[in-house]
């Protein structure tokens, strides 16, 4: 999250709305470990990664709903290993993540 920081100060500066997506837990094989974050402007514009690419686009559309909605929102993505291998993904498992409306 550190690594984030300076580029949401610009955004928060510059009055871009914030969402905050975090890796809270994994079960089974993933790229990424609890903690991990990524932070979604509300122009789309996304600083960090929560997965590595495998499921990024999905976590910037969840990300963009919660700051349509104001709602925060426990989301969940998931692959067993031989279906993430048949799409090309180096690992399954299932990551669960938080995302929240930036409220500095």
């Amino acid at each position: 999250m550190r690594e984030l920081i300076d580029d949401i100060d610009r955004w928060v500066d510059n009055g871009v709305r914030v969402a905050i997506a975090r890796v809270v837990d994994v079960d089974g094989s993933g790229p990424r470990l609890p903690g991990a974050a990524m932070a979604v402007s509300e122009h789309g514009d996304v600083i960090g990664s929560v997965s590595g690419g495998c499921v990024e686009g999905a976590v910037v559309v969840e990300a963009l709903e919660v700051l349509d909605t104001g709602e925060r929102r426990m989301v969940t993505f998931g692959y067993s290993d031989e279906d993430a291998f048949a799409v090309g993904l180096t690992c399954g498992g299932t990551v669960h993540l938080f995302i929240e409306p930036l409220d500095w």
